[in-house]
Order: structure tokens, then sequence, then C-alpha cells
């Protein structure tokens, strides 16, 4: 037991992968359960599916990707394993007791939510003094890694005290929700997205040279953060201020990217098609924007945050967990043909969430879609599961 903790914990994407995956499999088995009426649950959505996914899945995952690279980007000594691993051990205490207790009895789930808030604190803590006595001139990816942690921290802390403290205030929990999304999870993806997906780039095609734009980092971030504050106001139309500079600085900054799609392999191209869910999101926010003025009638239901959140999110999720495993434990990263399957159903799932949340406006079995797109998301990452995450738990 002593030598496989030993393997297990040697490297920190190892536990903090499996814990990510873990428990985004049983959040949304919680999801599924609730909308089949196996589990009453006494708390809302945003609770029980919307706070785990911003402020409990996603972050771990990718926790487990920093801890790899943030010192590489550095220059610094690799992270001590007690240091990451005494952090891994209250995520997922915190993890745990947030998803027991929604279950069982929620007037202790803040209990658990403010242990996850002390975690992403030390993480941000030690990021940060990674970064500040790194002599490296140019720190702006890792920057902006640390002002999304503070921006997660901020947010996070919100959703807590409108929780608890307000007895639920609904306003201030989806502005939380919506900064959380925006300004934590998704700058901290498109942040290493940005950073190590050219630099892949440059080792499968060696004629590969990235352009991107010098302030990228910092229009985004400013362009989310008044998007936040616009959707704080629930008026599609006024969204479309951030929503328009947002599609177009984006799909520009990709098109000039030139990622070349049909010269890399599977492995490659994943992580493109996750990096063009982002204009996609964004451009079905113009057309809910136009059609506010138009036929303010048709039913969007969250179809943005899912675009962004399985296509965008979870297709690089599953793309970087496959590249960084095999690499990680001695093999070659390279996508076999269960790995191919695996990168299309993702897309496969992400449409067909798409299509569920305009379901609404045909008089279709909108409950009906929403499971069985659940159903089929939790199917796959338990496939995707048997095969890379058994990696990790064998450890190196």
């Amino acid at each position: 037991m002593l030598d496989w903790y030993k393997k297990f914990s040697s490297q920190p994407h190892q536990p903090f992968f499996t814990s990510g995956i873990l428990f985004l499999i049983l959040f949304m088995m919680l999801f599924s359960a609730s909308y089949l009426n196996i589990l009453v649950l006494d708390d809302s959505v945003l609770s029980f599916h919307a706070y785990p996914m911003v402020f409990v899945i996603f972050i771990q995952f990718f926790l487990g990707f920093l801890y790899v690279v943030f010192p590489r980007f550095l220059i610094q000594a690799e992270i001590p394993i007690k240091d990451y691993m005494n952090q891994f051990i209250l995520y997922f205490i915190s993890s745990l007791g947030i998803f027991l207790s929604i279950i069982f009895f929620s007037k202790i789930t803040f209990i658990f939510q403010i242990m996850m808030l002390f975690a992403q604190f030390l993480s941000f803590k030690l990021l940060y003094s990674i970064h500040k006595k790194s002599i490296v001139k140019v720190k702006d990816d890792t920057k902006w890694v640390l002002i999304s942690f503070i921006a997660g921290l901020f947010f996070h802390a919100l959703f807590i005290f409108s929780t608890s403290i307000f007895s639920f205030s609904s306003e201030l929990s989806r502005l939380a929700i919506d900064g959380g999304f925006y300004l934590f999870v998704f700058m901290v993806i498109f942040v290493i997205s940005q950073r190590m997906i050219p630099f892949f780039t440059t080792a499968k095609a060696a004629d590969y040279v990235a352009n991107k734009s010098k302030n990228l980092l910092t229009i985004v971030f400013s362009l989310l953060a008044f998007k936040v504050f616009l959707l704080s106001f629930d008026n599609a139309k006024l969204n479309l201020l951030a929503d328009i500079p947002l599609f177009i600085m984006i799909t520009r900054e990709l098109i000039k990217w030139k990622l070349p799609f049909f010269k890399v392999p599977a492995i490659m191209w994943v992580l493109y098609l996750g990096l063009y869910w982002i204009p996609f999101a964004f451009f079905i926010s113009i057309i809910q924007g136009v059609m506010a003025f138009y036929n303010p009638e048709i039913i969007f239901e969250k179809v943005v945050i899912h675009a962004m959140a399985l296509g965008y999110f979870l297709t690089v999720l599953i793309g970087f967990g496959t590249r960084v495993i095999l690499g990680h434990s001695g093999t070659t990263p390279h996508a076999n043909n269960f790995a191919i399957f695996i990168f299309i159903a993702v897309q496969f799932i992400s449409l067909l969430r798409i299509f569920t949340s305009f379901s609404l406006n045909f008089s279709l079995d909108y409950i009906f879609l929403l499971n069985t797109t659940s159903i089929l998301l939790i199917l796959g990452l338990i496939v995707w599961s048997s095969r890379y995450i058994t990696i990790l738990l064998k450890g190196k």
C-alpha cells in the first residue's frame, strides 16, 4: 500500500486528474438522478450542478496540469510532493463532503464549501510563491493564472456568502457562478491553452510558428469581466456589447495562429477543435442577443454556457488528459482508435446538449433529451477513465 501511494503521489497530475474525473462522474450522476426523480435533493440546480462544475471539478483537473508546468514556465524547481499532496487531500475531502452533504444533509454543505475555498487559497498561495521567486523577465502567462485565481476566490466566497448568509440570494449566486465560470475556470484553461497548444504544435509541425497577439490575455480578461457585468442585468440584448468583440477578437486570433489541422495527428487536432468551440459559443450568444430584438420568445436555455463547458472545457480536458497521462507514464503521446472515438463522442455529446437546449422551442421531450445527454456523458467519462485513469492509479 505504501509503495502504491509513493507511485500515485509521485507526480501532481496523477492524484488531481483522478479526483477531477471521479467527481465529474459523481456529480453528473447526481444531476441525472435528480432529473430522473431517483433522488429528491433539497437544493437548487445552482448548488448541486453549476457550483461543483465551476468551483470543484474542472479546477482540480487543471491544477494537476498547472502543478507540473507552472514551475517550468518560471524555471523553478518542481513542487515538493508533500506540498501538493496535502492540498490534494483537502480538495478530495472537501469534494466528497460537498457531494455527500448535498444528498443527505444540505444544511452543512457550506462547511465543505469553505474547506474547498481554503484549498483554493492554498493553491493560489503556492503558485504565487513560485511566481514571486522566479527571476524570469516575461511572466505574463503565470500572472494571468494568478489573477484568475484571485477572481475565483472572490466569486467562490461570494457564492458561499449568497447561499449561506443570505439564505440564498439568487442574483448574487448567479453573479458568482457567471464570474467563476468566465473569469476563473475559462481564464485558467484559456491561459494554459494559448501557452501549451502552440508549444505542442511545434513538436508535431517543425515549421510552425505561433503568431499570438501581444495583449491577448489582457483584452480577453477585460472583455470577459465586462460580459460578467452585463450578465448581471439578465438582458440578452446587452450581452452583445461584450459578445461581439469577444467573438471577433478570438476568431481573429485563432486565424492568426494558422493551426495546422491537417498536418498533425489526432492528439493535436482535438485540442484545436476545443479552441474553436470558444468563438462558436460566443456566436450563439450573439444570435441570442439579436433574436432578443426580433423574437424574444425563442428559448436558448443555458446553451452558451454548455457549448463552452462541454465543447471547450471538456474537449481540452480529454485532449490534454490523454496526452499528459501517456507522456508522463513513459509512453509516446498518441491517439489510437479508442482515443479518437472518445474525442468524436465528446463533440457529439456537446452538440446533443446544444440541441437539447433548443428542443424547448419545438415541443420535444426536453427532460428525456437532457437525461440522455447526461447518461451518455457519464458513460463516455467512465469508458475513457477505464483506459487512462487506470494508468494514473498505477502511478509511475
